[in-house]
């Protein structure tokens, strides 16, 4: 093992299950992470960010884990032409806060800002404006990996290592350890949004609306209600929206156009009991959530207000007891959205609660083997965890796997090797890159054993 020094400490993922045991290092630069990574023993080693993964894949039980949150540097921000070069452990958080002064605008922004540079390329994360840009992967100029033997690689998309560069984004740190970026940022003029709201009282006139118009907006996004039935099963918010522009402000605004108007105003406490969402605080909340939003057209928001609410509140996830919750999000073919109701019907009738919903449409996928978006429908669904939700959630992959969909690896936390070799169809493809690079298998994570991608 390497001299550097670890502690012993217990990890999970966002969703509070499934934790393990291992001797995290946090290096702070690339030399210590090369070192940490040549003297991994058998158990080898794993890059971990800032823990927003739902599941295991930042987990390493018996093995090293390496805090990559010690890698800070912004290192330069050149606003003519867009270009940032930054560490991996640098969060989205941080780089909006130091881009946006210069009128830069990073173009993939999922649900959190609280994710790292290195955690968005292995993830390749997406945002609501996928439809438009892609997935974050699509904005990678360059970057700087360290492999199993302790090589530092410069990959670049197209350049004579681009296999590699494309297996380790969506590759969920496999391939190596992402140390450095160079990404192409969106020049704005304003750091706010004009937003477009809809109210929708039914699941099916909510996915024809988001059917039509999306082409016009660079956002767009619906949240719905999973609880009540009947006639305004499905119910939800459509909410869509393009950047603002200087002339779309008041002249309050306009006198810092380019704020960064992100608080978070509480955090909660580790203290509630399992149970708390249930079918009756579950249509309360519904009820709430859906009353608040009445339609509305050019509404002028910030960050916060429309793409990161959840940002407001500290580790909210401990709102769901100490059990923890599943994020199942998968996505289908665009001509499958009947899965969306299907899937929502058999949730509802087994009698589970979710109330963070979130239902979106993707663009064309990229080049990456194991890049989850793909055109069609995405679901995601945050349940907690209780009796019965296993075999709920077996019996959802089969829907969702005969209609030729497939599970997001960020967010998936108990599904099987099976479900992913079906929904990854160039698995075997991505495996081989990853076995030039890392033949003795480094490179290991509990995700990782548990579904037999090594």
């Amino acid at each position: 093992m390497t001299s550097l020094p670890s502690e012993t400490r217990a990890l999970h993922g966002w969703g509070r299950t499934a934790p393990t045991v291992a001797t995290v290092i946090t290096p702070r630069n690339p030399e210590e992470v090369a070192a940490a990574i040549t003297t991994a023993g058998p158990r080898g080693i794993i890059a971990r960010g800032l823990g927003r993964s739902y599941g295991d894949p930042a987990q390493n039980a018996g093995g090293t884990v390496l805090d990559m949150t010690g890698l800070t540097s912004v290192h330069s921000i050149d606003a003519d032409s867009g270009r940032v070069v930054v560490d991996a452990g640098v969060s989205l958080d941080t780089l909006m806060r130091r881009a946006l002064p210069f009128g830069l605008w990073l173009p993939v922004l999922p649900g959190t800002r609280q994710v790292t540079i290195g955690g968005a390329i292995g993830a390749d994360i997406h945002g609501k404006a996928h439809h438009v840009v892609g997935s974050f992967g699509n904005h990678v100029e360059a970057m700087t990996l360290v492999t199993a033997d302790g090589t530092v690689r410069e990959l670049t998309p197209d350049g004579p290592e681009s296999e590699l560069f494309w297996a380790t984004v969506g590759g969920m740190g496999l391939t190596g350890v992402v140390v450095r970026a160079v990404l192409k940022l969106h020049h704005v003029e304003t750091a706010y949004f004009k937003v477009d709201t809809e109210q929708i009282d039914n699941l099916a006139d909510l996915m024809d609306r988001q059917t039509r118009d999306d082409e016009k907006y660079a956002e767009s996004v619906s949240w719905f209600d999973a609880v009540t039935t009947g006639e305004h099963f499905g119910r939800g918010i459509l909410t869509r929206a393009n950047h603002a522009t200087l002339a779309d402000l008041t002249p309050k605004q306009r006198r810092d156009p380019l704020k960064f108007d992100a608080p978070q105003l509480l955090t909660v406490p580790d203290v509630f009991p399992p149970g708390l969402l249930n079918k009756l605080t579950g249509k309360i909340f519904s009820e709430a959530w859906y009353r608040k939003s009445p339609t509305r057209t050019g509404a002028i928001q910030n960050i916060t207000q429309f793409l990161h609410p959840l940002d407001i509140i500290g580790e909210w996830n401990r709102g769901y007891g100490p059990h923890g919750f599943l994020q199942y999000q998968f996505v289908v073919p665009l001509e499958r959205g009947d899965v969306i109701r299907t899937v929502l019907e058999r949730v509802t009738a087994a009698g589970h609660v979710s109330a963070l919903n979130v239902l979106k449409r993707f663009g064309e996928g990229n080049r990456a083997p194991l890049s989850f978006p793909r055109p069609g429908w995405t679901l995601c669904l945050d349940i907690p965890i209780g009796p019965g939700l296993g075999a709920l959630c077996a019996e959802l992959d089969a829907i969702v796997l005969d209609a030729g969909g497939r599970h997001y690896l960020a967010k998936e936390s108990r599904t099987t090797p099976e479900a992913i070799r079906r929904g990854y169809p160039r698995l075997d493809e991505w495996r081989k890159i990853r076995a030039t690079v890392d033949p003795e298998g480094v490179f290991a994570s509990d995700l990782a054993r548990r579904l037999e991608l090594l």
